[in-house]
């Protein structure tokens, strides 16, 4: 009984349960938003910060990731040496600033 109506169904049309372009437009629709709001601007702001991180010349008064603002009195390569203070130096790595204050900025505080 279950045998004959299980042989009764047959298979499907040929235009059925084949691979639809149209049921993946959704899914490469989302990879390119994706794309286009998270990847991108990430890939850009590490880019603009490691040319940042190349410019950095003694003299230049920078804010670390931690809040410290200071002034960069050496630079090695992988790390900084800033005056936080009149004789007050503080090393820091490389990577630890997050932006570069324009000139004269530490006078005025």
């Amino acid at each position: 009984m279950l045998i004959s109506s299980a042989w009764a169904q047959g298979t499907p049309a040929a235009g059925q349960g084949g691979l639809d372009m149209f049921g993946l437009l959704p899914i490469v629709i989302m990879f390119v938003v994706l794309y286009f709001l998270m990847i991108r601007p990430q890939s850009k702001r590490a880019k603009e910060h490691k040319a940042m991180l190349g410019a950095l010349q003694k003299g230049d008064e920078v804010i670390t990731s931690g809040g410290i603002l200071g002034r960069i009195v050496k630079v090695d390569d992988p790390n900084i040496a800033l005056e936080i203070a009149d004789n007050v130096e503080v090393q820091v790595q490389k990577q630890a600033i997050q932006t570069v204050l324009p000139k004269g900025t530490l006078k005025s505080r």
